[in-house]
This record gives structure tokens, sequence and C-alpha cells, in this order.
């Protein structure tokens, strides 16, 4: 009995003794380094000749408009290139002065340079932008400007129900249409939109589309106007979109 009751005790002593890892291990923690801030910004490249926004991922904050100078000048992805055939006008180098706004270090800006700047430029900044000490608006580029321009989504984005649009359009008696299709290539929905003015004074318009999918992947938003003439489609946009249940 009396071994009986030392072999308890020292089985007591051997349970303790491990809980405390002996006294002798030692606990380590590893440091995590967060990720740096991000923040999302637009620029604005060409599709046949007409301006179209992107997203890019920046640091947080950034410094606008430098950042988004930068970013114009690096031009569209590969995937961008040869899945929205977008292109540009843009080239470096580009400086920003406070007094001048972006400077061209050498040559002239062409038009579809200056509207890719000023519509990069006034899309986080005032209404106007300077370029080389001129003044200018995004009024002042509208042959440079699709009829029907979708400011988001942008191409790729995730979205999920209901889906937003915004952006401005000059159609026709201020209406257009949209489509909204699936990864599958099913029509989701389909509607008319009517813009706050058109035919000839560019206007701007806000919807939502509501839709529902069984899972995710890449759909479509496709905007365009019917022709007045013939009924065909013109001015068609097609943005790839990624829908989420």
């Amino acid at each position: 009995m009396r071994w009986a009751g030392r072999l308890v005790v020292v089985a007591v002593l051997l349970i303790s003794l491990a809980g405390c890892g002996g006294g002798n291990k030692q606990t380590t923690t590893t440091a995590t380094t967060p990720r740096p801030a991000t923040t999302t910004i637009r620029v604005y490249f060409l599709r046949d000749g007409k301006v179209q926004p992107v997203v890019r991922t920046v640091p947080s904050p950034t410094d606008f408009p430098i950042v988004a100078l930068a970013e114009l000048t690096k031009g569209p992805t590969r995937s961008e290139r040869q899945d929205l055939g977008l292109s540009t006008s843009t080239s470096s180098p580009y400086t920003f002065s406070l007094s001048d706004g972006v400077v061209k270090d050498h040559g002239t800006f062409t038009r579809p340079e200056l509207a890719q700047i000023v519509y990069t430029i006034t899309r986080y900044s005032a209404k106007v932008a300077a370029v080389n000490g001129r003044r200018y608006t995004r009024a002042d580029f509208e042959d440079e400007t699709p009829a029907i321009l979708v400011e988001s989504p942008l191409p790729f984005q995730k979205v999920t129900s209901p889906l937003r649009a915004t952006g401005t359009a000059n159609t026709f008696e201020a209406t257009f249409q949209y489509d909204l299709v699936d990864p599958a290539g099913k029509l989701l929905k389909t509607h008319f939109v009517t813009a706050t003015s058109g035919t000839g004074t560019r206007g701007t318009f806000d919807f939502t589309v509501p839709f529902t999918v069984d899972r995710g992947g890449m759909g479509k938003l496709v905007v365009y106007e019917l022709s007045a003439k013939d009924g065909s489609r013109i001015h068609e946009v097609e943005i790839p979109v990624r829908l989420t249940p």
C-alpha cells in the first residue's frame, strides 16, 4: 500500500511537469507583418478610339494624380489588350506641377492622349484638369467618349446581386438597352435605360439589375443603342464581369 501511494504521488508530479513543459520549454511567437494598405483607382485607355476605364490597385494613401499618371503610362495589361481590345496613346515621361498640371517632357499631346489624361485626372480631382498650363474638362473630348460610357462596373470586377451600373450616355432620346449574360451565355436580364439627357447632350445614368446564378463565373454586361433607322444594335460595348451568387 505504501508503494501504491508513492506511485500515485510520482504520477501526479509527472503530469504536473508535463503540463508546465518541465519548466524548461520556451514559448516562441511569430511576428506577422501587416499587409500594406491598398486602394483602387481608375485609369482610362482606348477602345476603338474611345475612352474606356479599367481598375488598378495601388498603395494607399495614394498621391493622386502622380500615381494615376504612372499607371496610365504602363498601358493596358495583356488581358485587356487581348480580351477587351484596349490600346493607349499615352507615352512617358509625364510630370506634374501645381501651376501647369500634367506636363509632357517632349513633343505635343495628341487628342486621344489628352482625352485619356483628362478623364483619368478628373475622376478623382476637380472637374477641370490642367495640361501644359491649359485647362480642360471631359466635355472637351466628346468625340473621344463612347455614346454609352460605363463607369461601373469595370471590366473583370466581381459583382453581386443587384448589379449596379453607372456612367454617362449621349444617345437618341437619352435611351439605350442593356443585357446581362451569365457565364454559360444565358440571357439573365434585358431592359431599357433612360439617361438624364441625350440627343446631343451627355447625361448620366444609374440603374440596378437583380440577378440569380447557381455558381459564380465570368458573365458580361452589354450596353447598346437600337438604331432609329433599322433597329440594329449600335454603339455596343461589352463589360466582362465576374458574377457571384
